[in-house]
């Protein structure tokens, strides 16, 4: 299943799913399926069991996967979709925003792709280098990177692989680890460079508003059961400037799951990138950063493309 937060004109963002060219609300799908099946307590159950909001949905587990999946196999055997406003919608009527807005964990990994490492003038790590994001760097899928000038002209892409949690994680061994990944999706690590460097640590240029393109949807891990093997590419402006395969990671997620796991407990909802590739803007000859106007497209195998472009701002705009 491919899950998204849509927002339809000013109404909340809630969760829905892919199908075909239409968006599903699921609460309201799984609220119609109880309805069917004269459930009085139909509205009450859905919002329990197939939540509106993208974290509670994910708190549910595989389970809120499933009777959603129950959900929707009822709405196709019943009828054609069509747009109604209320519980389908056309994907061009509905704004995309980024499938987690505000994850309890942002974990990232550094040096993972051997190619990046490589570029980079280092050595392969004996274990993972960790690093952290915040929710205020998230964007959506639809939304453009807004770069501050005023700030900096170092604004580098990194095409990344990321996993979410979907159970909680505490001393988890890598043979069981992939029991407790909701799903993955795509992000965008967008590293402002020279305030990365400022000092040994790279909190800074990690952390910059607007930051995570994130998207466009989390396919589940009923679906894409198999995180090795995927192609990684990105592109700016139509030209490709990464490419690599999540079977050359250093640090598989396996690894990470059981890694992380034994330094900290991993909540539902949490978000693990798993780094990035060769071919970033730094490590070029001559070096080549983000630029107003500029389109970055990342694909990934077996989920999909997130595609943003970059705007310029000022430093006193709200975004």
């Amino acid at each position: 299943m491919k899950i998204v937060n849509y927002k339809w004109k000013d109404a909340e963002i809630r969760t829905g799913a892919v199908i075909g060219d239409y968006i599903v609300d699921l609460n309201r799908a799984y609220e119609r399926y109880l309805e069917y099946s004269n459930d009085p307590l139909s509205y009450e159950i859905a919002q329990v069991e197939v939540s509106s909001n993208i974290h509670s949905f994910i708190n549910g587990g595989m389970k809120a996967v499933q009777k959603a999946q129950e959900a929707l196999d009822f709405l196709q055997s019943k009828q054609a979709l069509k747009p109604n406003q209320w519980l389908i919608f056309d994907r061009n009527d509905v704004c995309l925003k980024a499938p987690l807005n505000k994850p309890g964990k942002i974990i990232c990994v550094g040096h993972n792709y051997r190619e990046h490492i490589l570029e980079m003038g280092r050595e392969i790590p004996s274990t993972p280098v960790i690093f952290a994001k915040f929710a205020n760097t998230i964007i959506g899928p639809e939304d453009d990177i807004p770069k501050f000038d005023a700030l900096s002209d170092q604004y580098d892409y990194e095409a990344e692989f990321a996993f979410v949690v979907g159970k909680k994680a505490r001393f988890v061994s890598k043979k069981d680890a992939l029991e407790h990944v909701f799903g993955y999706t795509i992000a965008n690590d967008v590293s402002v460079r020279d305030l990365q460097k400022r000092t040994v640590e790279w909190l800074q240029g990690k952390t910059v508003e607007g930051t995570l393109p994130l998207g466009p949807w989390i396919v589940t891990s009923d679906e894409l059961n198999n995180p090795s093997g995927l192609t990684v590419e990105l592109k700016v402006n139509g030209k490709t400037r990464q490419r690599s395969n999540t079977a050359n990671l250093v640090f598989d997620v396996p690894f990470l799951v059981e890694f992380l796991s034994n330094l900290m407990t991993l909540e539902p909802g949490d978000l693990i990138l798993t780094g990035t590739p060769g071919g970033v803007g730094t490590a070029r000859n001559p070096q080549v950063f983000l630029q107003d106007g500029d389109v970055v497209t990342v694909f990934i195998d077996q989920i999909g493309v997130l595609e943003n472009k970059v705007q310029s701002v000022e430093a006193n705009v709200e975004v």
